[in-house]
């Protein structure tokens, strides 16, 4: 096994454990009678984890190494899973096992992705240039994919649907917790920082106009197109597919995740260093998956639904690729963990969409195709913000 597979198989688990809960969000609501407000509260919950993670554990790992901040994440989610699965819809258990889960995500997204690209090139590795983001990214993505695939049919049909699917995703996790051990550090002892941790916490590279201009607008549309695809239009199909609402919802997940993961190969080879170009792709394509979402939930059929889901899980691939692209060109070597981790937490403020939007439908009355068309907007805009920085700065950024 290559050294960059085993970080990114702990990726992957992690990432499963986070995105279980996804399709699972359908049961809660019709079978344990959330609200809905409250199930996307949840969802939105293990941001909180995610976030703090994200920050502090990105450039703690150029400080300690990135073993020392990895090594603890797949144990944290498999005990987040073995909170979840014995909730029994309790919300106040449900909220911790969301937040430790994010725990164990931030940590495995900021460091993972690093160590990753640090061990797809030489010595470790010989591979082309944006191979390291393209395989963390996809590694990513995958376990999510994942996760929606097992949750969603072992919920409908298996037995123990509370439990069985966190339970699954502890024995994955397990495996993934022992490879990881193996792995070789990236980040030796003569290049990490003797400065104040302070300082360490600094990233000077946020200020970059590169990352302020191009890599900021198209950040929160990663996980609000992810979120609008798996959490929005299941939410809104359930009552249309009354005879396996759970399985659908993994269903709508699993196109969604798929096909953002097979776009990002696409997104790679859109790329260009000394342009915009793959984050201007990505945003054209949002726009056109936030109109699909929009005549999704006005149609609210399974063709309608499914095509929704493809056209926002495109976006979502795309913007995450492009994303980590721009950052690794963007950040140098002692702060490209903490860069790496602000971007992160950006793209996860679009898991607050799905809560924002039930509520503004519940208390406000706005319709979903409305606010989809809202978002289409939004994304038209934030791609005009790029289109004008790249025609103002340099080709270096």
């Amino acid at each position: 096994m290559k050294h960059w597979m085993r970080p990114a198989l702990a990726m992957l688990a992690v990432a499963w454990g986070g995105n279980e809960f996804t399709p699972l969000l359908v049961m809660y609501r019709t079978q344990h009678h959330l609200p809905q407000v409250t199930v996307n509260v949840l969802l939105f919950a293990y941001v909180l984890g995610i976030i703090p993670a994200l920050l502090i554990g990105g450039p703690l790992s150029d400080r300690y190494g990135r073993r020392r901040l990895l090594v603890p994440a797949p144990y944290i989610a498999m005990l987040a899973s073995a909170v979840l699965a014995f909730a029994h819809a309790n919300v106040t258990v449900l909220f911790l096992g969301r937040v430790l889960s994010g725990i164990a995500l931030g940590l495995v997204m900021a460091v993972g992705s690093s160590w990753i690209k640090e061990l797809s090139s030489p010595p470790h590795d010989d591979a082309p240039d944006g191979t390291g983001a393209k395989r963390a990214s996809m590694s990513l993505t995958a376990g999510f994919g994942l996760g929606a695939a097992f949750a969603g049919p072992l919920a409908q049909w298996a037995p123990y649907p509370d439990e069985l699917s966190y339970l699954v995703n502890i024995v994955v996790t397990a495996i993934a917790a022992v490879l990881v051990l193996r792995t070789p550090e990236t980040v030796d002892a003569a290049s990490r920082s003797t400065s104040s941790l302070r300082d360490d916490l600094r990233i000077p590279a946020i200020g970059h106009r590169r990352f302020l201009f191009v890599v900021l607008p198209i950040a929160p549309w990663v996980f609000g197109a992810a979120a609008c695809a798996y959490a929005v239009l299941p939410a809104l199909m359930s009552s249309h597919v009354s005879s396996a609402p759970i399985a659908f919802s993994a269903l709508l997940c699993v196109v969604g995740l798929t096909c953002g993961f097979l776009v990002q190969s696409v997104g790679r080879r859109i790329d260009s260093p000394g342009t915009t170009r793959a984050v201007r792709v990505g945003l054209v394509v949002l726009v056109v998956g936030m109109l699909a979402g929009a005549l999704a939930s006005r149609e609210l059929n399974i063709a309608t639904a499914i095509l929704g889901s493809f056209c926002l899980g495109a976006g979502y691939g795309l913007a995450m690729v492009s994303g980590l692209l721009e950052i690794q060109r963007i950040a140098g070597p002692r702060d490209l963990a903490g860069l790496t981790a602000v971007f992160y937490g950006v793209t996860y403020l679009g898991f607050a969409v799905p809560a924002i939007m039930a509520t503004l439908a519940q208390d406000a009355g706005f319709s979903y195709p409305a606010m989809f068309e809202f978002g289409a907007i939004m994304a038209a805009l934030c791609l005009a913000v790029v289109v004008l920085a790249d025609r103002r700065m340099p080709a270096n950024g």
